[in-house]
């Protein structure tokens, strides 16, 4: 039989029905229910942001923009009556049974008396101490004296389980502000924490470095008193935090501490015993309050042994006498006393440290222990095990003392951790969705609630969450809510539960889009809202959809709020230049003075007419202004062009301007026109009409590939005539051996071509002022070769010429001249040869071979 079924009526009530101070008096919302009232579902109306959240434990959370005119206005800070009622909530609660008598604080004075200096003088100050030294003593003491140092008084405040400074400022702003029902967003939360002015006590610290830096300055006003272990992150170099360490107590102190504790006077062999455990332990004050709880257990069991003696034996009684006295603990023992402190306290104690080691060393609240253990008076256990030095305080709860945990599971007390951790699971899931819990009952219980579904099974892990999400969204907690809900998104998809794992992704969702995670919204609504899909779950579908409508919005006005990107070259690494458009506009083109590899494509705004590529005397000079653009149009500024980095690509800049054409060139008659024109005119005035374009960037780029080609086209002339006069120096022969043929040679721009014919195929003449039709296709076996070192001048036009081609073969001295009639010799040849010649001009050409007979 599970131990939470069976139990009275009392029991129940103290586990559901018990709140904190600040649960009491916080108000209810319109949506929710009284505690009193039971219901079936807590739904609960909140203000997130620029968002209106309804939590719903049965569909999912509903979330809507604010209605208009629905005026949010500043939030009043709380009086000095609800500072102090609030400062009263913060702490531990006060425990049932005999009261615990205060502890004394020794040896303090000097660390305490320079807290307090620093602190009114608005410094903040790190306290670090191990663990046990006293932190959270020192902290009460300071707390006392700076009660009316800072207007908005002192603010007491946990990090344990804090990494972000974001969940501590929303629970900085609901200490100070009377704000029921609202969690604002970060840039409004920011604005109010910076006019808050407190000492704010941070005790357990485990954030340092850039995370503590953003606390520090979202709170200028605050003076901050952290006290944080040597494990803890060191704070950053700029944080200018004081820095207090805490050390041993020493030897008399550490006498006196365990004197206040036992309740009497050392003897002799405590005393000594009490300075061999001050020299083991560096002084700690924790060991001395468990060494005095092992010390009045040993008076209690040495005195009941003498209670017993001085009763005599009945007559039929056979007991023998125990004069055997407890002995002292052992050095050991007094450095690790959890095992011996844990055997001498009652059964109920002991079932509570087993929970609190299944838990991490959470320990539940003493109205759980009843329903946990099984006994009705297990609530006074919590009392009998902080006197004894096995549990510390955390913030508003209790948690196992440092090294108490790793103690208890070696001697067994671990290996029912998976039941405990059930049983609090089914017992947290019944009580969180009771309609007479708070919710700011269930967020003071987060810790032991996150553990016990922790180590919960898959299937009381998926309960537990999907009853405990909805009190921690209404609560303020979100970030306890946020680790539920994916903590049973992960429970329900491994048990299989499709519609709890869809109830979780909406939620996510709704969180993230409540904190600005626009992408993480998406996608976790998207999968929610195909998971519902599958299912046919109509109104969840209809929640998500409304949803996921609010993210689009958001994504939309995000967009449009938004400026465009403009990508603009910094002035000292790149040059502008001003184009005028045809549409009566202008643009201005960056052009990197350290590109390495030049643009290929062109801008068609910035092309020229065809009637200025046609006619260079509408071109105005480059050396002249540019005229002023036409009524209408927009100028832009034209920037200095900067000196090209070592890094850049020497540049060409040819003697006349370049035209620019609409279609890039596709033979090399068509490159040699726009680079080399035949009648450039530099001094041509300027046109009265707008004038065009100066080159951008890409006419640039495409001037440098016009280049480019024509110094290949040249290459490879040169490389021709080169190649040419070498076959014709190494193969000329007398004339007597074979036929010569030369032509008369014309006065041209085009390069000249030598014909040979084969020595059986005689060569018909060619006048030179009567050229037949047939004289433009090059003769079998004929070769070509330009006069070395002549450059062509003009390039051949697209349409073919109906001229011959003649030149001037590069011979010696003893060729014939040109004023001759071409003569031929018949020569005997051994054997037909195919000859083949190619002739190389302004564009490469290869005549085929032919076999002659």
């Amino acid at each position: 039989m599970d131990r939470t079924q069976g139990q009275n009526e009392r029991g129940e009530q103290a586990a559901g029905g018990s709140a904190s101070p600040a649960a009491a008096s916080a108000p209810a919302s319109p949506g929710a229910p009284s505690p009193g009232s039971a219901g079936p579902a807590r739904v609960v109306t909140l203000t997130a942001g620029d968002f209106t959240l309804t939590v719903n434990p049965v569909d999912g959370s509903e979330i809507e923009p604010l209605r208009p005119g629905t005026g949010r206005t500043r939030p009043a800070k709380r009086d000095a009556a609800a500072r102090a009622a609030r400062d009263a909530a913060a702490r531990p609660p006060v425990l049932p049974g005999p009261p615990i008598s205060a502890r004394p604080l020794l040896a303090r004075e000097e660390e305490l008396e320079r807290l307090v200096r620093l602190l009114g003088r608005g410094r903040s100050v790190r306290l670090t101490g191990p663990s046990g030294s006293g932190r959270s003593a020192l902290l009460d003491a300071v707390a006392d004296r700076c009660a009316g140092v800072a207007p908005d008084g002192v603010v007491r405040l946990s990090g344990h389980g804090h990494q972000q400074p974001g969940e501590l400022l929303h629970t900085l702003y609901a200490t100070v502000y009377e704000a029921p029902r609202e969690r604002p967003e970060r840039d409004e939360l920011l604005a109010r924490v910076r006019d808050i002015g407190a000492v704010v006590l941070l005790d357990d610290l485990e954030m340092g470095g850039s995370a503590l830096d953003e606390l520090l300055r979202a709170t200028p006003e605050c003076a901050y008193l952290l006290a944080a272990t040597p494990d803890a992150k060191a704070p950053s170099d700029d944080s200018h935090i004081e820095e207090v360490f805490l050390t041993g107590l020493g030897k008399a102190d550490c006498a006196a501490l365990l004197e206040a504790g036992v309740g009497r006077p050392l003897t002799d062999e405590e005393a000594a015993w009490a300075g061999d455990l001050r020299f083991a332990s560096e002084g700690l004050p924790l060991r001395f309050v468990q060494a005095a709880a092992m010390l009045r257990q040993r008076d209690e069991l040495n005195r009941s042994d003498e209670d017993d003696d001085e009763e005599e034996p009945g007559v039929f009684e056979e007991r023998p006498r125990d004069s055997a006295v407890v002995p002292l603990p052992t050095l050991a023992e007094g450095a690790a006393p959890a095992e011996l402190l844990a055997s001498r306290v009652s059964e109920s104690a002991r079932a509570a440290l087993r929970i609190a080691c299944a838990l991490g060393g959470e320990l539940p609240h003493h109205a759980h222990l009843p329903a946990l253990v099984g006994d009705t008076h297990a609530d006074t256990a919590v009392a009998e095990l902080l006197a004894c030095g096995l549990l510390t305080p955390v913030g508003t709860r209790y948690r196992l003392a440092a090294g108490v945990a790793r103690q208890l599971e070696d001697v067994g007390y671990g290996d029912t951790a998976s039941e405990e951790a059930r049983t609090a699971a089914r017992h947290y899931a019944w009580w969180t969705g009771h309609a007479s819990v708070v919710p700011e009952r269930v967020a003071a219980e987060a810790d032991a609630v996150l553990a016990a579904l922790a180590g919960a099974d898959v299937v009381a892990a998926a309960v537990l969450a999907r009853t405990a999400a909805p009190a921690f969204a209404a609560s303020l907690h979100w970030e306890a809510w946020e680790r539920v809900l994916r903590s049973g998104a992960e429970a329900a998809r491994k048990a299989g539960e499709v519609a709890e794992q869809a109830y979780f992704h909406h939620e996510l969702g709704v969180l993230a889009l409540c904190e600005g995670r626009l992408d993480r919204a998406r996608a976790e609504l998207e999968t929610s809202i195909g998971l519902r899909g599958a299912l046919a779950d109509k109104r969840g579908t209809v929640a998500g959809r409304r949803a996921l409508a609010l993210v689009v919005d958001r994504e939309t006005a995000g967009a449009k709020a938004s400026p465009p990107l403009r990508l603009e070259a910094p002035a000292a690494a790149s040059e502008a230049v001003t184009v005028a458009t045809p549409a009566t506009e202008a643009a201005t083109v960056a052009t990197p003075a350290a590109r390495k590899a030049p643009a290929t494509r062109t801008t068609p705004a910035v092309r020229p007419a065809a009637a200025d590529r046609t006619s260079p005397a509408t071109r105005p000079a480059p050396a002249l202004p540019a005229p002023p653009p036409p009524a209408g149009a927009s100028a832009a500024p034209a920037v200095t062009p900067v000196p090209v980095s070592s890094e850049a690509v020497t540049r060409m800049t040819p003697v006349v301007p370049v035209t620019q054409t609409s279609e890039p060139p596709t033979t090399l008659s068509a490159v040699f026109e726009d680079a080399f024109p035949l009648s450039p005119k530099q001094d041509a005035p300027a046109p009265a009409a707008p004038a065009p374009a100066a080159p951008s960037g890409r006419d640039a780029g495409r001037r440098k590939l016009v280049l480019l080609a024509a110094a290949g086209a040249l290459a490879a002339v040169a490389l021709g005539t080169v190649v040419s006069f070498a076959m014709s120096s190494s193969d000329s022969e007398p004339p007597a051996q074979g036929p010569a043929v030369s032509s008369t040679p014309e006065t041209s721009r085009t390069p000249s071509t030598a014909q040979e014919t084969g020595g059986n195929d005689p060569a018909s003449e060619q006048p030179a002022t009567a050229p037949s039709a047939d004289a433009t296709v090059p003769a079998a076996g004929t070769s070509a070769a330009p006069v070395p070192g002549r450059t062509p001048g003009r390039t051949p036009s697209k349409r073919p010429s109906t001229k011959p081609t003649n030149s001037q073969a590069p011979t010696s001295s003893s060729a014939p001249t040109n004023t001759q009639a071409p003569t031929q010799e018949p020569t005997e040849t051994a054997a037909p040869t195919p000859t083949e010649t190619g002739t190389v001009t302004g564009t490469a050409t290869a005549t085929s071979p032919v076999a002659t007979p």
